[in-house]
């Protein structure tokens, strides 16, 4: 009998890009991990002896206090009155709360070996590592991060042309920005060391042609994503100009949270440089 092959697993691009990041899920997860192993491991400290059995007779349910005397098989049923009936919810909770801290120490024990080994970017510090003639004589399995982001950077496009009659003004990058605002955005981008596109064009599927006021390209999964500021909202037809952009972005495929960034502004409430620092850190780094 001709003996079978198996042929090697491909992992397309989509899967590595999902891998970055999987280091702060794992933090993420442990951390959350930790927090209701706390809370059973609290809830177990006084708990009644026994469990609770449930029985239905006639559309009559009863609750009964079982325990196992003189380690015997059978358990010893007590029925439990109607107003002893916080027993029954101390039992089921405890029962509960026991299958919960097994579920939980299990997990907690398989994520803290991984995250004590895992890397989001190992493979690109194997390559940076190489020799740099060694780095000639090989293909590498995915484009490092800095040549990634490299020929991301040097990729020309056509940005949005300035009317004449708008006020001049440049960013610490040295480009003209429309408002005092993408300013403020263009610097904080600039001083925190984040690579941007100025009102780099994308097409939207059933809106045309759009120039999100910066483009960024995130290192922890690779993904492109979108920054709009809405510096006009008190104004009715810029708002609702602008819902109808975010729509177009949803349907697309380019949600808020995820690939889509958005800042707000009105003649009253000024941009605030502490909040626009607190969506970076939540979704850009």
């Amino acid at each position: 009998m001709r003996e079978r092959r198996l042929e090697p697993k491909v992992y397309t691009k989509e899967f590595y890009k999902y891998m970055y990041g999987l280091k702060e899920l794992l933090t993420k997860e442990e951390a959350r991990l930790y927090t209701i192993k706390q809370i059973v491991d609290d809830r177990l400290v006084n708990v009644p002896e026994g469990s609770l059995r449930i029985t239905s007779t006639r559309n009559r349910v009863q609750f009964m206090h079982c325990i196992d005397k003189n380690n015997k098989s059978k358990e010893q049923g007590i029925y439990i009155k109607q107003e002893d009936i916080s027993l029954a919810h101390r039992l089921a909770q405890k029962t509960y709360d026991h299958r919960v801290k097994k579920i939980v120490d299990r997990r907690l024990k398989q994520i803290e070996s991984l995250n004590k080994e895992y890397m989001d970017n190992e493979i690109d510090e194997l390559y940076n590592s190489l020799h740099p003639m060694r780095k000639t004589l090989i293909k590498a399995v995915e484009t490092p991060w800095e040549q990634r982001l490299l020929d991301w950077k040097n990729t020309p496009y056509v940005g949005k042309e300035f009317a004449e009659n708008i006020p001049v003004i440049y960013s610490k990058k040295g480009e003209r920005v429309r408002s005092k605002s993408e300013k403020i955005l263009a610097d904080i981008f600039f001083d925190l060391g984040i690579e941007y596109k100025y009102e780099c064009p994308l097409k939207l599927k059933g809106f045309g042609i759009v120039y999100p006021d910066f483009t960024i390209l995130r290192k922890r999964d690779r993904k492109e994503i979108y920054w709009e500021h809405d510096g006009r909202m008190d104004d009715p037809k810029y708002a609702e100009k602008a819902v109808r952009k975010i729509n177009s972005y949803i349907a697309n495929g380019i949600l808020p949270g995820d690939k889509l960034i958005i800042s707000y502004e009105t003649s009253g409430v000024v941009l605030d440089d502490r909040i626009i620092k607190m969506l970076i850190e939540k979704y850009v780094f």
